[in-house]
């Protein structure tokens, strides 16, 4: 019997990487999508492409007909939303109900759940054992946190063979919708960051978070979590000198206190509330990130997966040449 991956979010930046990742090992791929209509992402690509959306669950019981494999990568990635309780928190906890119920009810052998390093205490060196308690506000790392307690309760529930991995902030390339992250580097780049918020990044190429996931598919163990980032935080002033490389007419600007971080932050938020437009920064990431330098742990990885990303310097440098070359 042909063993078949299904990946959600499959048009994604990790989905579209893990995609390629299992196609270069020979593997049968089942790529799901909301929009089947949008294909820029597969072109050249030898993978079945379905329609199922995680609020949909018998798109979703048609999706898990005779898959071997669960790599659960869709989600709503956004922080800020009008109303964030319907249009963050609830999407990705009915998600992950959704798709767990499907693949219990199809008889899904193994499923890799992917959840984020947000939700973890963060005390440095950061690793797989804790989990965030003070969410500071923020409807994504609430959405998040709560997701992968709920994914964890209902694979017991469920007798699912479950792993869950914790990747950082995802870059590189095959990123055709450009994310929040791949943006703000992008931003770096053309000089457009005026103010250094003093936020650091735990920053990892989506390459390796995919052979991470097939890794943790094989050896995983049933019942654990896998950090999947890069060892060292990198600051904006740190991004700024890599992308010199790029664009030597890049400047460091200067950076702001948290005390008017906060009040910007503020005001914008309010502001986003009469428009309906995102706020470019958010009183929760100032009040989360500020200075906030964390070291990751990602020994478990390491050694029970043999996981071995780039380090963070030259998942930066590769991503600057993808942004250059493709947007």
């Amino acid at each position: 019997m042909i063993k078949i991956n299904l990946v959600t979010g499959a048009n994604g930046h990790l989905g579209n990487n893990l995609v390629r990742a299992l196609l270069a090992r020979g593997e049968t791929v089942r790529a799901s999508v909301r929009n089947p209509n949008n294909r820029e992402q597969f072109v050249g690509l030898d993978c079945e492409i379905v329609q199922a959306d995680l609020m949909d669950k018998p798109s979703l019981l048609r999706a898990m007909e005779g898959v071997d494999t669960l790599y659960q990568v869709a989600a709503v990635f956004r922080h800020w939303a009008r109303d964030p309780q319907r249009e963050i928190i609830e999407p990705n906890l009915q998600g992950t109900r959704n798709v767990l119920e499907a693949a219990a009810e199809q008889g899904v052998r193994r499923v890799v759940y992917v959840s984020s390093e947000v939700t973890l205490d963060g005390r440095s060196p950061v690793d797989e054992t804790t989990w965030k308690t003070d969410f500071h506000g923020n409807p994504y790392v609430q959405s998040k946190t709560e997701s992968e307690q709920l994914a964890w309760r209902l694979a017991d529930e469920l007798g699912l063979d479950m792993v869950s991995v914790l990747p950082g902030a995802i870059i590189g390339p095959h990123c055709y919708r450009l994310t929040p992250t791949m943006s703000y580097l992008q931003r770096v780049l053309k000089g457009e960051v005026f103010v250094d918020v003093n936020f650091y990044f735990n920053m990892v190429d989506a390459r390796d978070v995919a052979s991470g996931m097939i890794a943790a598919a094989e050896n995983g163990r049933s019942g654990e979590r896998y950090l999947m980032n890069t060892e060292n935080p990198v600051g904006t002033r740190r991004l700024i000198e890599i992308s010199r490389a790029f664009n030597s007419d890049l400047r460091t600007p200067p950076r702001a206190p948290k005390f008017l971080l906060q009040v910007m932050s503020s005001a914008m938020e309010l502001g986003g509330k009469i428009t309906g437009s995102e706020p470019m920064l958010l009183r929760s990431q100032v009040d989360m990130y500020y200075g906030e330098a964390l070291q990751m742990n990602i020994n478990k990885a390491r050694t029970e997966l043999g996981y071995a990303p780039r380090d963070e310097e030259t998942a930066v440098r590769e991503a600057l040449a993808y942004l250059i070359e493709a947007h």
